[in-house]
């Protein structure tokens, strides 16, 4: 029998549901790998052991009792360490949050606990969310399982390295400009953002309101729309949170893609992609149009502009979303503070001097100036018309075609510390993938291949906003489609 990191999501919830296997004993299995991989590895920052166990424990004893067991099963999950969750070490990634452990629980962890998940710990990420490589973080870069010399991508790295490396089956990351889909790409797993306010931001520490958005982790398409099924939905607490019905997302593989339209966007295929990339990615798209898609060109004629209109939104509303943290409402305050000769002021700027990275400042300063009196509407507000633009460009595709198909990044995984040096190149990473969450819209990643350096490559489909069932239906497709890319080889 494989190895309960070899299994599918199927698989694993078939011996659950069957009793061949307990929650305990897969959780006890996934703690038992995680001591033997997370020293090399970085992608949990803490490790709740006993009330994981407690809470598997939990589960079997209601399957024991004939009780009705929530979708998850008693699976164990992994969350970014962005979300709250009572009483247990959210950090950001940031030593300016290092000793916060929330009071309360965000919504997709009261989901999780609902569902019969089983929280086993929190993920590494950049800092804040910001990066594209998991190297800003305060508690060290995550490497790739795939070659621990590369990153797995960022923000989200952690979770992306975990399911991989098969330390959890499940994973939950947020999305602000590609942190799930890039990461998920580097590491061969299935990672999906959703539509803007498909699901609750509540209690996720917020990086850029308007962007971001709390998505699955996964080694299969299977997984990731069960957790999207588990996390979804309105929750009065966000007031972007959408109020409408949540569909069942199950996905059947064998549906036939006769009638899809897939859309290839041409501006996406020139200078800075990689050949290999560029080879796997129209070799997963010709895949699908053998199962019966159609594939037809569309225009983006504003995504040019989004790598550019993102670097004014997002770090516009940094600056204004990490203003809280002083030293005095919120976050780390120096011990350098002579309270008799410095002021208020000194005791700001050396709180957060010392609480933040070099990353985090440089894109608080960046949104600060693009907020400020006389550039506001050069910088900022022209940014948002941009955004306008974009979205525009998407709808007018959407009328000719159901999904888009293309690349993730233009890039497999880079060595750790390549792109630290040159912000604009780390910037790059995201040059696909930002245009959704300027847009709203859901998009996937789904590994499409191998280069051949052994280094996994992602498809990513996108879709119109809320229309997340086809484009699990089309990722499930694309995985049946394409050749197995194999386990992840770390051990």
């Amino acid at each position: 029998m494989p190895e309960f990191y070899e299994q599918s999501t199927d698989s694993l919830l078939r011996a659950l549901q069957a009793g061949e296997l307990t929650s305990r004993t897969l959780t006890a299995a996934c703690l038992a790998r995680i001591d033997q991989l997370n020293p090399k590895l970085n992608a949990f920052v803490s490790v709740n052991a006993d009330a994981a166990l407690a809470g598997a424990d939990a589960v079997d004893a209601k399957r024991a009792a004939g009780q009705s067991i929530g979708m998850l099963q008693g699976l164990p999950v992994g969350i970014k360490d962005n979300m709250c969750q009572a009483g247990v070490s959210t950090t950001c990634g940031s030593r300016m949050l290092d000793n916060y452990r929330p009071p309360y629980d965000a919504h997709v962890v009261e989901r999780l606990d609902a569902e019969d998940g089983v929280v086993v710990g929190k993920l590494n990420m950049d800092e804040f969310a910001m990066g594209s490589s998991t190297e800003t973080s305060a508690s060290g870069p995550t490497r790739n399982p795939w070659d621990t010399d590369h990153s797995p991508g960022g923000s989200s790295g952690g979770a992306a390295a975990a399911v991989a490396a098969g330390l959890v089956p499940l994973a939950l990351g947020s999305d602000t400009g590609g942190s799930i889909r890039q990461p998920a790409s580097f590491c061969g797993v299935v990672g999906m953002k959703p539509t803007y306010g498909r699901v609750s931001r509540y209690g996720l520490v917020a990086f850029a309101s308007s962007l971001e958005q709390i998505g699955p982790f996964a080694r299969d398409v299977h997984g990731a729309a069960l957790l999207l099924q588990v996390i979804s939905g309105h929750d009065q607490r966000d007031t972007t949170s959408v109020d409408s019905e949540v569909p069942d997302y199950s996905v059947q593989h064998s549906q036939s893609l006769a009638g899809l339209r897939i859309g290839i966007v041409d501006q996406h295929y020139g200078e800075g992609l990689d050949d290999e990339v560029e080879a796997s990615v129209r070799h997963a798209i010709a895949g699908l149009e053998s199962a019966g898609a159609t594939v037809s060109t569309v225009e983006l004629p504003h995504a040019k502009y989004s790598v550019a209109t993102y670097y004014l939104i997002a770090p516009s509303e940094a600056s204004s979303n990490l203003a809280r943290y002083d030293g005095i409402h919120y976050g780390h305050r120096t011990e350098n503070f002579d309270s008799k000769n410095d002021g208020l002021v000194d005791l700001y700027c050396r709180s957060r001097g010392e609480g933040f990275g070099a990353e985090v400042k440089r894109r608080i300063m960046l949104g600060t100036y693009a907020l400020s009196a006389g550039y506001y509407d050069a910088y900022y507000l022209k940014a948002l018309k941009v955004r306008r633009r974009i979205r525009q460009d998407f709808d007018k595709a959407f009328a000719d075609v159901d999904v888009i198909a293309g690349p993730v990044a233009p890039t497999s995984a880079f060595r750790i510390g390549e792109k630290m040096n040159d912000p604009l190149a780390m910037y790059l990473s995201d040059i696909y993938t930002i245009s959704a969450n300027l847009a709203g819209i859901p998009g996937i990643s789904v590994p499409c291949g191998l280069t051949s350096a052994g280094l996994p490559i992602g498809l990513q489909l996108q879709a119109p906003a809320f229309s997340e069932m086809k484009l699990l239906q089309a990722a499930a497709m694309a995985e049946s489609a394409r050749e197995a890319i194999g386990a992840c080889p770390v051990s």
